[in-house]
């Protein structure tokens, strides 16, 4: 009897100001559960999609010289285990791209990035360290013709692998193990997270083994002009064939060096004077051209080679083709 009644101001029957009232606190509790937005869509960049490709092919192409070269005992030679030790780097580069995608769209995290980083760092510097290696041995195998397969000469190869692979992996555990850029931005390249002096010294040893590449092959180049010259007069030969021999061994040698600077001196130069400030649309164009390099070394250093020719025709048809081993080598073969 002392409980004062609710008082209807209304006029409105009171089951519809309940419903009103009902209705007010399922639009407050409404109002007060947050709205979930559609997750936005993943874009891929195409310049990733391409790069990533190009892993792809490279990782094929140099797979299969490498199984070649693992599963036959008869290529063993300094010459196979330096052409093994480039196919192996290139092998592990187009991992490292293939992962790289897989990583940057699906796991993205900061160990994630330092990891690939380090592996294509690692694979890359070990493939052009193979290719300095093997521009020594080719020099040595004609410089030092009468004492080039001697024990000596294995001993060589196997520690010139062993200091290209010990330098390579050092290179690539570099941003590992903390100089890398993850920290401050400003000191980023155009690469991240490698830093600014980390590219820096990357761009001036590529600059330094292109150079020493380059006295390489002109010392070749005079070797095998001079070899051409005695064969002509020993045998009795034309001046025009002397000319053509040497011609196809120079252009040859040409062929390889052009090759390769066409393929990293953009993007070295670009490290050089760019940092992560520059669009990005820069560093990719500058990157791509070097992993060509990776698809064209199979087909200049490996499947030229008579040997490994050989060896590729007894897995495809288990045949070796007449011509092919018939086939003698000249000067012009380097």
């Amino acid at each position: 009897m002392n409980e004062d009644p609710k008082v209807n101001v209304s006029g409105l029957p009171r089951e519809f100001v309940d419903a009103g009232a009902s209705g007010n606190i399922s639009a407050e509790v409404s109002s007060q559960v947050p709205v979930l937005q559609p997750e936005p869509e993943l874009v891929v960049n195409p310049w990733d999609i391409v790069l990533c490709t190009s892993g792809t092919l490279i990782s094929c192409e140099n797979a299969i010289v490498v199984l070649i070269i693992f599963h036959n005992p008869s290529l063993r030679a300094p010459m196979f285990l330096l052409i093994g030790s480039l196919a192996l780097a290139d092998l592990l580069a187009g991992i490292g791209l293939i992962v790289n995608f897989v990583f940057a769209y699906l796991l993205q995290s900061e160990a994630t990035k330092l990891v690939t980083i380090g592996l294509i760092v690692a694979s890359f510097s070990a493939s052009v360290c193979s290719l300095l290696a093997i521009t020594v041995d080719r020099y040595l195998s004609l410089y030092y013709a009468l004492t080039y397969h001697s024990e000596r000469t294995v001993t060589f190869t196997y520690v010139m692998l062993f200091m290209l692979w010990g330098t390579s992996i050092c290179l690539g555990l570099l941003p590992v193990l903390g100089w890398n850029c993850l920290r401050d931005e400003s000191t980023c390249s155009v690469v991240r997270p490698l830093t600014k002096n980390n590219a820096a010294i990357l761009s001036v040893s590529f600059l330094f083994t292109f150079a020493l590449m380059l006295q390489l092959y002109i010392q070749i180049c005079k070797i095998v002009m001079r070899h051409a010259h005695q064969i002509a007069l020993q045998h009795h030969f034309l001046a025009t064939s002397h000319y053509v021999t040497t011609r196809k061994g120079v252009s040859t040698l040409a062929i390889i060096l052009g090759t390769f600077a066409a393929c990293w001196m953009p993007f070295t130069l670009y490290s050089l004077i760019a940092d992560y400030t520059y669009p990005s649309i820069y560093t990719y164009a500058t990157l791509l051209p070097a992993t060509y390099n990776s698809i064209i070394n199979p087909v200049i250093y490996a499947f030229r080679n008579q040997e490994i020719q050989k060896a590729l025709c007894l897995v495809c048809c288990g045949c070796v083709p007449p011509g092919l081993s018939q086939r003698a080598r000249s000067p012009s073969d380097v």
